[in-house]
Parts: C-alpha cells; structure tokens; sequence
C-alpha cells in the first residue's frame, strides 16, 4: 500500500480514536491488539492485516467509507462515534442502552408530532 494511504489510514484511525477519547493502551485493551501496533498503524508504518484492523475498526465505530476515503455526513459519524461504544458495553448493557434510546425516541417524535400539528 503507498505511504499516503497508510497515511490516511493512520489518521483515521487516530481522530476516532481521539473522538471516542480513548489513549492508545484503551484501544489495544478494548481490542486486543498490542499498543505497539497501534502506534505503528497511526504513525503509518505497518500495513496491518484485516485481522488486526478488524477490532480496531469496529470498536471505533469505523466505516469502508471512512477507511476508504470516502466522505461520510457528520450524522453518519456522530452514529458510527455511539455504535463504537455501544459494541463494547456488556450484552446487558447493549440491550438497557437500545430500551433507553427507544423510549427516548418514541418521546421525541411524539413531542415532533405534537409540535408539527400546531404548526398546520
């Protein structure tokens, strides 16, 4: 792969990173993957293998479209920044947060309704 799409790789792999505000030994804990190789990913010395960047990639809520240089909206990044986290929590966890984000919605787009109909 050419440096600057090692380059590039390793920059994303950074901001997400940071945008998830974890340090490099958080992400090699959370993934399995030895700091060492995180630092070489973001520094872009190494071409990591997909099963490296697989974890990496997942945890960070990571996209084809971020890795491969394609440029996503902000929604569809602030939605990849939360599926990050939520794949990290415990199944229970996962299942609290999905019942909470529903009723949550279900209250907002009552209140939007509520609000449209008065607009009519």
């Amino acid at each position: 792969m050419p440096e600057d799409r090692l380059q590039y790789l390793g920059t994303r792999i950074h901001d997400a990173r940071k945008a998830c505000d974890l340090t490099q030994q958080e992400l090699a804990d959370e993934t399995g993957v030895s700091i060492k190789m995180i630092q070489c990913i973001e520094n872009a010395s190494v071409n990591p293998s997909y099963e490296i960047l697989f974890p990496i990639v997942n945890r960070l809520g990571l996209t084809t479209s971020d890795l491969f240089n394609v440029e996503p909206d902000q929604q569809e990044e602030e939605i990849n920044r939360f599926l990050g986290k939520f794949r990290v929590c415990s199944r229970s966890n996962q299942l609290l947060l999905l019942e909470t984000l529903d009723f949550l919605a279900e209250k907002l787009l009552a209140r939007q309704n509520k609000e449209e109909d008065r607009m009519e």
